[in-house]
């Protein structure tokens, strides 16, 4: 049985205009700044939230000086307000959080630095939207320091949207990895999770890998699936899509059928568990997490949730 998501994934929402012909046009940027805003995002990829959680707590742009700073990236305009991010090494002496946060934040009534995979769920469309389109950003920053033809050092322009080549001239744009994520289920009530062996026992997701070369989406579908479970699948489907910025992923969302009885066969290193568990534990294991022993899920800025989210609540 087919389903669609309920739902915009969590990190695919944008409220605002991205706005990309003021992105080089530095005399109405000029004209813009004395309103815009400004997000602060650390070296950790986080940044300041504020209202347990559901706020991207901004500053007044000119709090950073009288005109757009060099390393300002423009996300986008909305009511003739811009608004910028602009990324700062953390404080020091903070304690440094662990590298992938595998449960929900302990919300707070004051402002707190969370990450994105930490807060992307309980943003508001705005400050999803921003936060995320920021995050991107600056990890292709890191990523693309150096020309890939030439290997000469790369400058940022037009707000931080283009990268050219201090050698060769070459231009480049920000670069997205496209994966894929499926959710299997047996056409009525089971559906396959797994997860890898970097992940805590008891915690599951749905399959997901990348594209390769030359590979058509459906294609590598069916092969990541049967790479990393064994499983054949058909009526290979799409649902949606969402970014994934760690570091640069765009996670394009499918549902497919397999049939339960065949041998899962994991693949060595990828994949440490893999089961069949039913809509009704998997709709109890979102409604009261913890509540399924040995079945935690995807957390909920991810299209992973959603997925499954929408899958369980079907009949």
């Amino acid at each position: 049985m087919s389903f669609d998501l309920v739902g915009l994934p969590a990190l695919s929402r944008f409220a605002i205009d991205r706005a990309e012909p003021l992105r080089g046009d530095e005399e109405k940027l000029a004209a813009l700044w004395p309103k815009a805003r400004m997000i602060v995002v650390d070296t950790r990829g986080r940044t300041l939230v504020a209202d347990r959680g559901t706020r991207v707590a901004d500053r007044p742009a000119t709090d950073f000086g009288d005109q757009p700073p060099v390393n300002a990236v423009l996300l986008g305009e909305q009511d003739g307000v811009a608004h910028f991010a602009v990324l700062m090494p953390a404080e020091d002496g903070e304690q440094v959080p662990a590298s992938r946060a595998w449960g929900p934040p302990e919300l707070t009534d004051e402002p707190q630095w969370l990450d994105l995979r930490q807060a992307g769920a309980t943003l508001d469309d705005t400050s999803a939207g921003l936060f995320t389109t920021a995050a991107a950003l600056f990890q292709w920053h890191r990523l693309g320091k150096y020309c890939a033809k030439c290997g000469a050092r790369t400058v940022l322009e037009k707000s931080g949207w283009t990268s050219v080549c201090s050698g060769c001239g070459r231009e480049e744009y920000p670069r997205t990895d496209s994966a894929v994520i499926c959710l299997v289920h047996d056409g009525a009530d089971r559906v396959l999770v797994a997860r890898g062996p970097e992940w805590p026992e008891g915690r599951f997701s749905v399959l997901a890998g990348f594209v390769e070369a030359g590979e058509s989406l459906e294609a590598c579908v069916a092969r990541e699936i049967f790479e990393e479970v064994g499983v054949a699948v058909r009526d290979v489907r799409y649902l949606g899509s969402q970014p994934w910025p760690f570091p640069r992923s765009l996670m394009i969302g499918f549902e497919a059928v397999a049939d339960p009885a065949e041998p899962l066969l994991l693949a060595e290193g990828e994949i440490a568990e893999a089961k069949w568990v039913s809509r009704a534990d998997v709709r109890q294991a979102i409604e009261v997490p913890g509540s399924v022993p040995g079945l935690g899920l995807a957390g909920g800025a991810s299209i992973a949730f959603r997925m499954l989210q929408s899958w369980s609540v079907g009949s």
